[in-house]
């Protein structure tokens, strides 16, 4: 095979780059659901025909990662000889996929002329798939996955071009939002007829025999920059202990711990110590550990490169079997999402003794309730979900954010999206002042959230973190304000509820969902005086917490009173 000059070489690159980006943005304009359109809860990319990730788009590590397994293991069902121009595969299988029941991966290859050139494959997060409670995410009352939902092994949906329409309404029969699995499965197989079109286009421009030396030169090249990245890092192992809050009321804590191993221009993790797997939801089958970890660790060596499978060469991650990061079958695995911030966190504080000017203090964490229930004003039936992102942690140059995504890309579900669609009203949506964590960066702070839940017989399954184990800071930095989970908060009905709590709510109570900020970065007494006095005058933080966190005077006219300031931090 002839090596492709270097000018051929990044027009492919591009080229792959840009399919990916039109599959996702298919797949943004034409889902039906709110967490697929405004949530973007999907991710897309494209492998070659042996099942390699040639190129991703800018969505979700944590399917992303999974993607790569789940592709093989579609092919070990249909062999790539048995698949014909128009087939289409689905699998939520969460051992063969990303972990759980509503992660859809649906796959289509790609044919120039008779032969098989490549696969464009997309995964959405599908609203409901049947199981013990509305939305698919319990973590409570469950002990395997066949609670969870409709359980759906590598099976195809398209035969040559030809729906199985008997399969696809089977599927949608067993959700309590049928509308939104076929609105979903239909944008991802538009989208993925789009990646099909490119791909076919791309080979026919430039010839099947350029198109697969290109691919196998990114592949080599993206493996050797990481090696190279990997081999700046001193040698070692660095290890890292954080904690879940529970796997539901009255539960212990989840240990997760990872020890890390550099050598040469390998890299092994190591998550010997955590917890054992839960009788709950709350369970992250190995695949859906992995993508984290991978993201992580590509974050902290080459975060420019191009991802695909060559990056994921250089690294090895093992979970003890029967730990809740690789559970035995069937366990569940419904809620798994609000796990993923702790493995890649936990890998940023073990990595933070290697490359501290790289990595970032725990991130707020994020809430992910779902809940359904009876509409009165539209006489239907509903699931809702939510998706409530908050600050992230404080990295070594700079604060952290308000409001965004840190371990995975996704955005806070619009108010005005999710107020057109569902029976709710959004009352409060604001940060929470002096809850981001001190340091001489600081941690973004928290979000709040105020929800009026307009429904009837709502049975709501709260998903959230960070409400007994703070958001910790490095280097000095402190952690962030824990978050909490309130109930019609000011009335006197209010309550606070667990971050895995499962309960009925009554036609207009509020759900406040109050997160938690950020951890800091270096010693506070360190920031900027004119810093901490911005995020007086921004809301951020007060006063009297400028004064006692950070040693800033503020005087009353909001400027810094400079021999105060002087005095507080001498002492």
């Amino acid at each position: 095979m002839t090596a492709p000059d270097p000018i051929t070489l990044g027009v492919m690159w591009g080229a792959l780059q840009s399919i990916a980006v039109e599959i996702g943005t298919t797949i943004h304009r034409t889902a039906y659901s709110a967490q697929a359109r405004e949530g973007q809860d999907f991710s897309v990319a494209i492998f070659d025909k042996a099942g390699r990730m040639t190129a991703q788009g800018p969505y979700s590590p944590g399917h992303m990662g999974a993607m790569n397994f789940a592709v093989l293991n579609m092919l070990e069902a249909f062999p790539a000889d048995t698949l014909a121009p128009g087939d289409v595969m689905l699998l939520n299988d969460p051992a063969l996929g990303s972990g759980h029941l509503p992660d859809f991966f649906v796959t289509q290859p790609a044919f120039s002329g008779h032969d098989l050139i490549g696969f464009a494959v997309n995964i959405v997060h599908h609203t409901d798939v049947g199981g013990s409670r509305p939305g698919s995410q319990a973590v409570e009352g469950v002990f395997d996955y066949h609670q969870e939902g409709l359980f759906i092994p590598p099976t195809k949906i398209v035969d040559a071009g030809t729906p199985n329409e008997a399969v696809i309404e089977l599927i949608a029969a067993n959700s309590r939002t049928p509308e939104n699995i076929r609105g979903d499965l239909g944008a991802q197989r538009n989208a993925l007829r789009v990646g099909e079109l490119r791909l076919q286009d791309l080979v026919a421009r430039h010839g099947i025999d350029v198109y697969e030396s290109c691919l196998e030169v990114i592949l080599d090249q993206t493996e050797a920059t990481m090696r190279s990245a990997i081999e700046a890092i001193p040698d070692g192992r660095y290890e890292f202990t954080d904690h879940l809050d529970d796997y539901g009321p009255g539960t212990d804590p989840l240990v997760i711990s990872v020890a890390i191993t550099v050598a040469g221009s390998s890299i092994s993790l190591d998550f010997d110590g955590s917890s054992l797997q839960t009788e709950s939801g709350l369970n992250a089958y190995l695949n859906y550990t992995k993508s984290y970890s991978f993201a992580a660790i590509k974050c902290l060596t080459d975060p420019y490169g191009p991802m695909n499978g060559g990056a994921l060469r250089p690294i090895e991650i093992t979970a003890p079997e029967g730990s809740f990061l690789n559970p035995r079958r069937p366990a569940g695995g419904g809620p798994r999402a609000i796990i993923c911030y702790r493995v890649f966190e936990a890998i940023l504080g073990a990595m933070a003794q290697a490359v501290p000017e790289r990595v970032a203090a725990a991130s707020s964490h994020f809430s992910n309730p779902t809940w359904g229930g009876h509409d009165p004003a539209s006489g239907r039936n509903f699931v809702a979900y939510e998706l409530v992102l908050s600050g992230t942690g404080a990295r070594a140059t700079l604060d952290g954010c308000e409001a965004m995504a840190s371990a995975f890309n996704a955005s806070n579900i619009p108010v005005e999206a999710q107020e057109a669609v569902q029976p709710v009203i959004v009352e409060r949506f604001e940060l929470i002042p002096d809850s981001g964590g001190p340091g001489r960066q600081r941690g973004g702070c928290g979000i709040r959230r105020d929800m009026r839940i307009l429904g009837e017989n709502v049975k709501f399954t709260n998903l959230s973190e960070r409400q007994k184990f703070a958001p910790f800071g490095l280097f000095g930095g402190e952690s962030g304000a824990l978050g909490r989970t309130v109930i019609n908060p000011g009335e006197a009905t209010e309550r606070t509820v667990g971050s895995k709590a499962s309960l009925d709510l009554e036609y207009g109570d509020v759900v406040s969902f109050q997160l938690a900020g950020g951890g800091g970065y270096g010693d506070p007494a360190e920031r900027e005086p004119e810093a901490v006095l911005e995020d007086v005058r921004l809301g951020l933080v007060g006063v009297e917490e400028a004064r006692s966190r950070y040693l800033v005077a503020i005087a009353p006219d909001l400027t810094v009173d400079v021999d105060a300031t002087r005095r507080l931090r001498t002492a």
